[in-house]
């Protein structure tokens, strides 16, 4: 059943106000700051501002916690160029992430696409103080995604097929994605287009809004984003390899990263596939919104973890 146009401005009015939110709703604030390191006996999980990274996050907090592990949240802090000098400086010790775009995230020259090939070069570079665990099969790319009409119109199969209607498309998506190598600078290089412009957007409602309402043309959507199915959009194919493999994986604090730890969360990363991580993400979508948190345990307990 479609949302009323009321019910679309109630989700984006919420998803507004906990973007405005300064002071206290920042989660890196506190006693856990950015250069305050975390208590040696605790493992204070992060995630991105995205509602699969937080649901990764509550699953790894929950397992360890039944693990006898002490655990701290520190969820929702935002990108990728937020978060992740939390992790590198020891304030927050482990987080969700995907191979290809933190590969990318720490060598803007990497050339890995494979899946494989991905996982090795990103342990190369991974600073010493960081490890990185078992890779899940699952994997959520970032894609270029359009409307079915809008598909029809260019007869629009692959991004190369947007090349000779570029300069009537307004691309919308994440502000980190103009600058990131397999952002917007990845599809100039790699496909020679430029877009009509481009417009800054929360990754979930907002974008998928956005899109219906034809206020931009094109989007970078999550390939396991529930709203790709729900609403019919098309995820465009990247022949040229703009987006690399981007399997789930954690990364955590090396001297955090137990026997005990790496045990379980290899075991997460064992039973996640991109079907199940769809399943999830349709689960959170749901229309009576299950917090996160309830989603992540009723998944641990039907993987027997």
């Amino acid at each position: 059943m479609k949302r009323t146009l009321a019910g679309l401005a109630t989700v984006v009015a919420a998803a507004l106000a906990l973007t405005a939110c300064g002071g206290s709703s920042d989660p890196l604030a506190g006693n856990n700051a950015t250069g305050n390191p975390a208590p040696t006996d605790t493992i204070i999980v992060g995630s991105a501002n995205f509602a699969e990274s937080r649901l990764l996050a509550e699953i790894y907090a929950q397992a360890l916690s039944a693990k006898g592990v002490k655990v701290d949240k520190k969820l929702g802090i935002g990108s990728r160029e937020t978060y992740f000098p939390g992790i590198q400086d020891g304030s927050i010790d482990l987080v969700p992430e995907y191979t290809g775009v933190l590969l990318q995230y720490l060598d803007k020259k990497a050339t890995a696409t494979s899946s494989d090939e991905v996982y090795t070069e990103l342990k190369k570079v991974l600073p010493q103080t960081l490890t990185v665990l078992d890779k899940a099969a699952a994997e959520d790319k970032d894609a270029v995604v359009i409307t079915k009409e809008t598909a029809a119109k260019y007869n629009a199969k692959s991004i190369a097929d947007l090349v000779p209607h570029a300069g009537e498309i307004t691309f919308g998506g994440p502000p980190e994605f103009q600058e990131r190598p397999d952002g917007i600078p990845g599809i100039k290089e790699r496909y020679g287009l430029t877009f009509k412009g481009y417009k800054s957007l929360e990754p979930g409602p907002i974008t998928t809004k956005a899109l219906l309402d034809g206020d931009i043309q094109a989007a970078d959507i999550f390939t396991t984003d529930a709203s790709i199915e729900a609403n019919g959009f098309v995820v465009l194919d990247d022949p040229k390899n703009n987006f690399a493999a981007q399997n789930v994986v954690p990364v955590i604090n090396t001297k955090k990263a137990s026997d005990v730890v790496k045990t379980t969360l290899n075991k997460i990363s064992a039973k996640l596939d991109t079907k199940t991580l769809l399943d999830l993400n349709a689960k959170l979508a749901a229309p009576d919104k299950p917090d996160a948190s309830k989603v992540a345990q009723d998944w641990l307990a039907s993987a027997g973890i």
